[in-house]
């Protein structure tokens, strides 16, 4: 194949860029990892990822992907035939709950058309009747990577807590962690699920757990199989920085590395960067005629945007065009909304320019397919960046 002249534009909205910094951390020859150079790495990490998710209490970190920490997070809290309560947001909410089900869990789904995040007040009705109190979790999704819809989870939280229901509440913020403002401690969730290859601008490979106390209660109670995924032995380990298996080593190197880089920024900085590309995208978006799937702005994601193709018009065709002409991927239309939507990432380790770039390749793209739309998208997202 003929090569191609500068660096792919990695656009869709995980796995991210992986920044140079991070590639040199890993870029370090494997120790032993039952040595003391190791431990001191493993407490590092153990402790800075605190931070990151804004809690005090053990985040659990695992070689795994995020699909891991869902297995992870329900195995270690739930016993078999429980009752969960789930909400379709979107084709990742649909994944977990299929997970749910394998296990041997009962989710209930409320039904959503993944046009907004779940919805406060049918969380609130459905806890309401359960008197009797089987719901033994609520899982929720806080940004739903398919359409760009971001979850009001404190909401929710209020929503449990006025039913005066004891549910444990699991969130998954696997597309969000490092991107959007997340509060585990501050928003009272039990668990919560990470993944390392978003906004932590990591490769795949690491999954997290964050834990309460009142999780690892509950813990000592389930009694769903666990080995791999067991808590109290990963804990137990890292007390003193190390863990009861072989972890991905090189990926902690990295880790840390991210760590450092997300608190020199600020993590402040770091969520109000997302939310003006973000912003940015959407102004494109709307200059082109175009439409954002999301229909509630307060819940548009600063993660991603996923954008509606006119009707008769194919979002894959126009991705091919987009990867054909300038080497640049953007997200897949997954699930109910697959052809219908293109979604772009603007995530992790991503400045001005790689925005402008982005949605300069986008408007390219919509000519070329012969897609109906206004010019001037990305001149109206300059003039917003340079103001």
């Amino acid at each position: 194949m003929a090569r191609t002249a500068g660096r792919h534009f990695l656009q869709i909205p995980g796995p991210t860029q992986v920044p140079d910094r991070i590639l040199r951390a890993i870029d370090m020859p494997v120790i032993d990892h039952r040595g003391p150079e190791f431990g001191v790495l493993g407490k590092k990490v153990l402790t800075g990822i605190r931070d990151i998710f804004k809690c005090a209490g053990p985040v659990i970190i695992y070689p795994s992907s995020g699909t891991g920490a869902w297995e992870a997070a329900l195995t270690n809290t739930l016993s078999p035939g429980d009752r969960v309560l789930m909400y379709e947001s979107g084709h990742f909410a649909t994944l977990w709950k299929g997970i749910a089900e394998r296990m041997g869990l009962q989710p209930e789904f409320i039904e959503g058309d993944w046009r907004r995040a779940a919805q406060p007040e049918k969380i609130a009705e459905r806890l309401a009747a359960d008197k009797a109190h089987e719901i033994k979790a609520v899982c929720m999704v806080h940004n739903e990577t398919a359409t760009g819809c971001t979850a009001r989870i404190p909401e929710i939280r209020k929503v449990i807590d006025d039913a005066g229901h004891p549910a444990l509440y699991l969130v998954d913020v696997i597309s969000s962690l490092a991107s959007i403002d997340y509060r585990h401690d501050e928003w009272g969730v039990d668990v919560t699920i990470g993944g390392s290859q978003k906004g932590l601008m990591l490769p795949p490979g690491l999954g997290f757990n964050a834990l309460s106390d009142k999780a690892l209660q509950a813990s000592q109670n389930s009694t769903l199989p666990r080995a791999y995924w067991g808590w109290q032995e990963m804990l137990a380990a890292n007390g003193n920085g190390f863990f009861p298996y072989t972890p991905a080593t090189n990926l902690l190197y990295g880790l840390s590395e991210a760590i450092d880089m997300l608190l020199e920024e600020g993590l402040d900085n770091v969520f109000a960067r997302h939310d003006r590309h973000a912003e940015a995208t959407r102004l494109a978006v709307d200059h082109w005629g175009l439409e954002v799937l999301c229909q509630e702005p307060r819940e548009y994601s600063s993660s991603l945007t996923a954008i509606l193709m006119p009707e008769g018009h194919d979002a894959d065709a126009l991705r091919g065009v987009i990867k054909d002409k300038f080497d640049m991927s953007l997200g897949t239309g997954l699930g109910k909304v697959a052809g219908k939507v293109f979604r772009i990432g603007h995530l992790g380790d991503f400045n001005d320019l790689t925005l402008i770039g982005t949605l300069a390749g986008v408007e390219m793209g919509l000519g070329i397919a012969d897609v109906p739309h206004k010019k001037g998208g990305a001149q109206a997202a300059m003039d917003f960046l340079g103001a």
